[in-house]
């Protein structure tokens, strides 16, 4: 039997009791003909604080140009937007992580009160790309989603600096103020860089969170193979949303739904993906809520067993020489498909968005004569994925650390403890920071943050300084995409919940163990108990508003940071 198209909206716009909400949608230009087709929302993120989602607009007029052609009526839907570079290092950074669920949730109350039929979401911006997938799971209407793209590369206009003579993003602004902060560029080398590395719309141009969560999604199933590594402003993006709008009206007349397309092996290509292209740790804490909202089992240990399995096989920014652009004319994510295909790390008979296979959409796209930017998994950049996941007596409940471009496999040096990220920053810009020292960053969690900011001016300035190399740093907060050097994240339990970093006091021996998995003190475990017993209990950050009502409501790191999780069946 075929699926009603309108199963949602018939509900909403059919028969004489519904008078009065045929009347208020008249008052927009729809007529008795377009409110008797299929319904179709197209939520995107356009906002004017950023270049990431700067083509928000003209990608749903495209979109809808699409579900127009299939048939449909589309609905645009406009929700909020928080950028990570520009407020990373400002307490501005706590409401990041926290616009995950509030664009998820806002999408998800229009969709359900407008009794949408479809949806297409369109994404850009790190938290937007998580957000507009996690509400295809919790609505599970028939659905795609498409990322606005990602930047193109910049160029330094200086012939001879540090900078000159690389594609640029914004991972080389961050490193400039570290080198510039410790005297190693000029000024006028530091305004080059800044003037040239954004140079017009689309999201953050490396395999960072953006690029990350935008290929992982492709891998998922929900965005069709090829669509969201077009740059943003390249030739193909027109027609990629076009189809986009077309295929959301035909999902809802086939009545194939989110949750009937994803499933467990979907969830284990996505972090194969993740893991073969040298993807950001944040990639960890958006797939557990992307799965939590799919209602599909998902854990940390799972990240371990498909990276230790999983090569490298991309040469992408930060840690390696090409950008997003240089990726999507090296074929993109589905080259990288062909390689995984071939070795038998994926699972192929997956479905997609499209109707086909995973393996099927792979073996559909070109792959380029003569591209660099993807090995084979006979000659990979590294042997295991970019991602691991520590634990020991500092993260009993665990932590990620981003490995692609590290061949350092031990660190043991002295803690130096700070509570703010600001002020280990000036400890970086002041020359406080030796080499061999271990930098812990605490109170940056979930809950203690709260919204657990990302420390990229702290990994920027250690990488522009030269102690990118010799320093590790730890924290209960994040890092982003864009980040390299000896770093371990997401720490749970967080300081503010009273776990063992909080313990830490400048000095005490830490050891971050990569072969073994570890990450440990140098403490027995009754003096750290002794320790945190005679911690003052911690105080809220924030007593009323948004981030306070978040800080009472999110889980740790190892679930996905979701703010649904307490009086769960699971909770």
């Amino acid at each position: 039997m075929a699926a009603d198209p309108r199963h949602n909206s018939r509900r909403l716009y059919e028969g004489p009791d519904r008078a009065v909400a045929r009347s208020m949608m008249k008052a927009i230009g729809e007529t008795d003909e377009s409110l008797a087709r299929p319904q179709i929302g197209i939520a995107h993120c356009w906002i004017g604080t950023m270049p990431c989602n700067w083509n928000h607009r003209e990608l749903a007029a495209l979109v809808a140009q699409g579900v127009r052609e299939a048939g449909g009526t589309p609905l645009e839907v406009n929700t909020v937007s928080i950028n990570d570079a520009i407020t990373t290092g400002t307490e501005g950074m706590k409401t990041s992580l926290v616009s995950r669920e509030v664009i998820a949730d806002s999408v998800e109350l229009v969709a359900r009160g407008h009794m949408f039929d479809g949806i297409v979401t369109i994404s850009g911006c790190d938290k937007t790309i998580p957000a507009m997938a996690m509400v295809l799971g919790r609505l599970n209407i028939p659905g795609t989603m498409l990322y606005g793209g990602s930047i193109a590369s910049g160029r330094c206009t200086r012939e001879g600096g540090m900078f000159s003579g690389r594609n640029l993003t914004v991972q080389d602004v961050y490193e400039a103020v570290g080198a510039y902060n410790a005297g190693r560029i000029t000024e006028a080398e530091f305004r080059d860089v800044e003037d040239h590395a954004c140079p017009g719309a689309g999201a953050c141009g490396g395999q960072f969170t953006a690029n990350t969560m935008a290929t992982a999604y492709q891998m998922l199933g929900i965005s069709p193979m090829g669509a969201n590594d077009i740059p943003a402003g390249h030739a193909d993006k027109a027609e990629a949303a076009i189809a986009c709008g077309r295929l959301a009206v035909e999902l809802v007349r086939s009545g194939l739904t989110p949750r009937a397309l994803v499933t467990r092996e979907s969830f284990e290509n996505a972090i194969t993906g993740v893991m073969a292209t040298g993807g950001s740790s944040n990639a960890v804490l958006h797939l557990l809520a992307t799965a939590w909202d799919f209602g599909i089992p998902l854990d940390l240990d799972d990240f371990d067993r498909i990276s230790r399995r999983t090569p490298v096989l991309a040469d992408l920014r930060p840690w390696g020489r090409y950008t997003a652009p240089e990726m999507h004319a090296a074929g993109g994510m589905a080259v990288v498909g062909k390689r995984l295909v071939a070795a038998g790390l994926l699972h192929p008979e997956a479905r997609t968005v499209t109707g086909r296979s995973l393996g099927d959409e792979i073996a559909r796209a070109p792959e380029p004569e003569g591209q660099t930017v993807i090995r084979s998994a006979d000659d990979p950049f590294k042997s295991e994925g970019g991602l691991v996941i520590l634990r020991g007596n500092l993260a009993p409940g665990g932590a990620v650390m981003k490995v692609s471009g590290q061949t350092k496999r031990l660190h043991r040096g002295p803690a130096r403890v700070f509570e703010r990220e600001e002020d280990a920053f000036a400890a970086i810009k002041d020359g406080r920071i030796v080499p061999n020292d271990v930098m812990v960053l605490r109170n940056e969690g979930p809950r203690g943050g709260p919204g657990m900011r990302e420390m990229q001016a702290v990994t920027g300035a250690l990488q522009g300084s030269g102690l990118g190399e010799h320093v590790a740093l730890m924290t209960d907060g994040r890092f982003s995409g864009a980040t390299r050097g000896f770093v371990i994240g997401h720490v749970v339990p967080e300081a503010f919940e009273g776990g063992p970093i909080a313990a830490i006091r400048d000095g005490d021996e830490v050891t971050v163990d990569v072969e073994n998995r570890r990450l440990d003190v140098a403490l027995s475990d009754d003096e750290i108990a002794r320790r945190l017993a005679g911690r003052p209990a911690p105080r809220p950050a924030y007593t009323r508003g948004v981030l306070a009502k978040y800080a009472r409501l999110v889980s740790d790191a190892s679930r996905g940071a979701v703010t649904d999780w307490a009086g769960s069946e699971e909770g």
